[in-house]
């Protein structure tokens, strides 16, 4: 996990916090693999949909090939 995932907050509970939004995100885009379902998710005040194929598991992160940018209703 880099610094940037670190909780500077003193509880226990919440140091654990951003593994677990790693271990859901990662699941999510498992699930949506399988499925053949789109994730949608804001990066930079932006919408994004994204397709998840077989492919994207071994591409780099952040290269992933199958993104469209939504606008908000």
């Amino acid at each position: 996990m880099s610094d940037e995932w670190k909780s500077n907050l003193p509880d226990a509970d919440m140091q654990a916090v951003p593994g677990a939004l790693a271990r859901a995100a990662r699941r999510a885009r498992e699930i949506a693999r399988q499925t053949g379902t789109a994730i949608v998710y804001e990066r930079d005040g932006v919408l994004v949909k994204e397709l998840v194929t077989d492919d994207d598991e071994a591409a780099p992160e952040g290269s992933l090939p199958s993104r469209q940018h939504l606008q908000r209703q």
